[in-house]
């Protein structure tokens, strides 16, 4: 069942310790098949090194198991309230990568200050509010997700054009087009963050970038003009 999803799943799950985003089994990562409605996502607490297209967990859109005698990932409820309010989302990526967690744990939106940056998240990061106890009591995983989408939704926000938030407290999520994706805007999140701390240790007054800088970049990829890469 879902044997390319599964072996795409978890590439991307044994790539996290590689791309330096995480220590110990600190991340995840899943994707979704929209025709069947299914998606897979790694076992909580496994090894990266051991984890094998056998070992992914496949869930429905009710967060019921449908194939995998693991547990799914502590983080599976997230995950399932993000592919249920957003069809667009095809990965999801957490981790505590450092420097995007700093700014999580600070509650500090992470501000477009430079090209590289706009070239893959279309303005400011923003923080996601912190969870409120009784959130955190009746269901942790499920309301992180709410929070996540509820933020998305305030700011008018099309997670493929802003595919990350910052969790205050926590740390960083990020979406894509499907888990590679997903991964590789994780990625792309924490060189943007290491950047924008040290040029902002440079010069702390710094604002954003121009807009117009910000249009250039980000639509020249991803806009519906984009001619950046081959066709």
């Amino acid at each position: 069942m879902l044997e390319s999803l599964k072996a795409e799943v978890c590439a991307a799950n044994r790539a996290l310790p590689g791309s330096g985003l995480v220590r110990l089994t600190w991340g995840n990562v899943s994707g979704i098949d929209r025709t069947s409605g299914l998606w897979v996502i790694k076992p909580s607490g496994i090894d990266y090194e051991d984890l094998t297209p056998e070992t992914m967990v496949v869930l429905d859109l009710e967060g019921r198991v449908v194939e995998g005698s693991l547990r799914p990932s502590s983080d599976t409820r997230t995950h399932l309230h993000l592919y249920r309010e957003f069809e667009r989302i095809g990965g999801i990526t957490h981790t505590h990568s450092p420097y995007a967690t700093a700014f999580a744990q600070a509650g500090r939106e992470l501000p477009c200050l430079g090209t590289t940056h706009a070239d893959h998240f279309y303005g400011t990061v923003p923080v996601v509010r912190a969870l409120t106890p009784e959130e955190v009591t009746q269901d942790y995983e499920h309301f992180t997700g709410v929070a996540i989408a509820e933020r998305l939704r305030e700011l008018s926000l099309d997670p493929l054009a802003m595919p990350a938030v910052l969790q205050l407290h926590h740390a960083p999520f990020t979406f894509g087009k499907n888990a590679a994706d997903s991964l590789a805007n994780s990625v792309a999140l924490e060189m943007c963050a290491q950047m924008a701390l040290a040029t902002l240790a440079l010069d702390p007054g710094l604002g954003p970038m121009p807009q117009h800088l910000l249009d250039k970049h980000h639509l020249r990829k991803h806009g519906p003009g984009a001619y950046y890469g081959q066709k």
